[in-house]
């Protein structure tokens, strides 16, 4: 086993062990519904955006949503609308049903394509390359991309998102702009890719 793969094979362990500590309330995605107007302009109805800019909501792990919003309102992730917005959630237990409803809809789907580019990222997502010290997505973000555990809000579900969100995401991780990544494995990771290799993945996970 590399040194690359058993120190986050570390880390991923003390991170499932440090959150297991919480206690971490359950919403009600039927409340949730109706709170979640303020969300649904950018993130559609049923979390399934239609903006390339607005992330997939539907499917997502409710806690992954629960500590991205509340990043947001302790300035730990930046961004020109969300960072205003985050504040509309209203409180631990509102954010709780918000992001209940949202993890409760059909999880968010792509439509799959196939070319030399695509094949390209999927190589990169299963496997890494080794040679260039890059863990394989898979180890985190599971199979076809539909996160490590619905307990666990470090591994997001990333499958079907869209190619433009995933895009932004990984170059914002390798310019440091976005930093609220769990032991830095995002900067790690993103900081060996190149723009072909970020196109490739994305192009793969978005037809997921």
């Amino acid at each position: 086993m590399s040194v690359c793969r058993k120190m986050f094979l570390l880390l991923f362990t003390m991170l499932f062990v440090s959150y297991a500590s919480l206690s971490q309330a359950a919403g009600d995605p039927v409340k949730g519904k109706d709170k979640a107007g303020a969300c649904t302009g950018c993130h559609g109805e049923d979390g399934n955006s239609l903006a390339p800019n607005f992330p997939k909501l539907a499917g997502q792990y409710a806690d992954y949503i629960v500590k991205q919003v509340n990043d947001f309102l302790q300035n730990k992730r930046s961004d020109q609308v969300m960072s205003g917005m985050a504040a509309t959630a209203g409180g631990p237990e509102n954010l709780a049903d918000i992001a209940a409803f949202f993890a409760s809809q059909k999880t968010m789907k792509g439509s799959p394509l196939k070319s030399a580019t695509v094949r390209q990222g999927k190589k990169l997502y299963l496997k890494g390359d080794q040679k260039r010290g890059i863990y394989a997505c898979v180890n985190c973000h599971g199979k076809n991309g539909k996160g490590a555990s619905k307990s666990n809000p470090f591994f997001p579900v990333i499958g079907g998102q869209h190619k433009a969100y995933l895009s932004k995401t990984l170059k914002d991780f390798r310019a440091k702009t976005r930093s609220n990544d769990p032991g830095g494995m995002m900067a790690d990771i993103a900081k060996k890719l190149s723009d072909t290799d970020i196109a490739a993945v994305s192009d793969y996970l978005a037809g997921l």
